[in-house]
């Protein structure tokens, strides 16, 4: 039996605890949240246990830390001993925008028995609440069998991308800030379908399945996102003229500067 147990319950917490729970039955989870009444109405939902984060500290082999990056320095001030103490180094989980590794184990401190803590770092996004998350992952100390059991525990999230830690904030510049792009996206697409007389829920029908459309298309066709592009514009038609207004606007300058900003903002943290 291995010991999931999340200290934090908020939208990522949340959905990577529900993610954990459908990995079987040889999964126990533990909750833990500042507001105790969270973690029991998840822990009802999924039939796993709501403590106090000295037990989720005490016993579970994988410790979530889902608390926001200002409040780590609590909280291991909190369970730091309970951690040191135990037999075996647990694994902990950190997904603390701007929080390295390093910062992880020294914000730990030091274990009774000496050695270091394992520790894996991801950073999901929130498609994971609906299974279709991409997470950044590495990890350092941990054993590959280790690893490769915390992706199978939370397949049901989405997929995970192996990158190595000095990558994360332009990974994350893409796999977790691009969703609010796209959602952006989405809506503009809505509004211009309004303003050409549509329904605003057609308008936004459209857009949605035509943005999922597109999506499985660049994923299972081997042609480049500028080759498919291509292969949408016929000379003189409808799509070349919208193609034509979105370069006029800037339009691949101006995504382009929203990850640039995103990673910029998230390697100063």
């Amino acid at each position: 039996m291995t010991v999931y147990g999340f200290i934090g319950v908020g939208n990522m917490g949340g959905a990577l605890a529900r993610a954990c729970a459908k990995a079987g039955s040889d999964t126990q989870i533990l909750l833990s949240n500042r507001t105790a009444a969270k973690a029991e109405a998840l822990a009802a939902e999924l039939g796993a246990r709501a403590v106090a984060v000295t037990d989720v500290a005490a016993e579970a082999d994988f410790v979530v830390l889902g608390v926001k990056p200002q409040n780590l320095a609590d909280l291991f001030a909190e369970i730091a001993s309970v951690l040191a103490a135990r037999a075996a180094a647990p694994i902990l989980v950190t997904m603390a925008a701007g929080r390295t590794i390093a910062q992880i184990r020294a914000l730990a401190g030091p274990r009774e028995d000496g050695a270091t803590y394992p520790v894996i770092r991801i950073m999901p996004n929130l498609p994971a609440g609906v299974g279709e998350g991409v997470t950044l992952i590495c990890a350092d100390g941990v054993a590959l069998e280790d690893l490769a059991a915390f992706k199978a525990a939370f397949a049901a999230s989405g997929t995970f991308c192996d990158l190595p830690e000095n990558l994360f904030d332009a990974g994350m510049a893409i796999s977790g800030c691009a969703p609010a792009f796209a959602f952006m996206f989405a809506d503009a697409l809505a509004k211009g379908g309004e303003a050409a007389g549509l329904s605003r829920e057609t308008a936004l029908t459209l857009a949605i399945d035509t943005m999922r459309g597109s999506a499985a298309l660049l994923a299972a066709d081997p042609r480049t996102p500028a080759e498919l592009t291509r292969a949408v514009c016929s000379p003189g038609g409808t799509t070349i003229e919208g193609v034509e207004a979105l370069r006029a606007g800037g339009f691949d300058a101006l995504v382009q500067s929203a990850v640039r900003a995103s990673f910029e903002k998230a390697s100063r943290m």
